[in-house]
């Protein structure tokens, strides 16, 4: 009864820590140095993604019910779960990126936005750009028209602006009134 009791508090750690999170990505992180492990936790940590290890009974019991219980088929073996409430593909960005330096890092599955994917739907997911990334693609494809059009009516505007605007229907008009003066003369 005693050992129950004390896991209840990990088990309700690891069960607040999923509520509400968009992701959760399980790795192992067997054959990771010291150096590596910390330089790893400070990118996620730095992302806002949270990195622990837990037992993997703890975990399948603070999965139970949610979506993140599609995970307990990859709970084997030593697991880290790293989790992220805000952005759903920073996890496996981050350690994907971390993967390709330390060849000791794994990820085994995950679940993002409540679909779960094998380690390599978790490789695809890991080459979506953030939210932040795409956004500023989408403002800067925005301000591309904007900005080109800015520079257009600049260079009109250090040419003569206003005067060579107006020239130019100034030079149309006698062309048009030339064959109307002409049909009278015909007649």
């Amino acid at each position: 009864m005693a050992k129950v009791e004390l896991k209840q508090p990990v088990v309700q750690e690891i069960a607040d820590h999923v509520d509400g999170a968009q992701s959760v990505v399980v790795v192992d992180y067997r054959g990771l140095t010291v150096a590596q492990d910390t330089q790893l936790r400070k990118e996620l940590r730095e992302a806002g993604v949270v990195y622990k290890v837990y037992k993997n009974t703890l975990m399948r019991r603070a999965f139970e019910g949610t979506d993140f219980a599609a995970l307990d088929p990859v709970l084997e073996g030593p697991s880290a779960i790293a989790i992220s409430k805000d952005d759903a593909t920073a996890p496996a960005r981050i350690l994907a990126k971390f993967a390709k330096t330390a060849d000791a890092l794994e990820i085994k599955a995950g679940v993002v936005e409540g679909g779960f994917y094998d380690a390599e739907g978790m490789k695809a997911i890991s080459a979506v750009p953030s939210r932040e990334e795409l956004l500023g693609k989408l403002l800067g494809s925005i301000q591309s028209p904007i900005t080109n059009f800015a520079r257009v009516i600049n260079q009109i505007a250090e040419q003569g602006g206003a005067a060579n605007c107006e020239a130019a229907p100034a030079e149309e008009a006698p062309a048009e009134e030339a064959p109307a003066a002409e049909a009278p003369a015909a007649e």
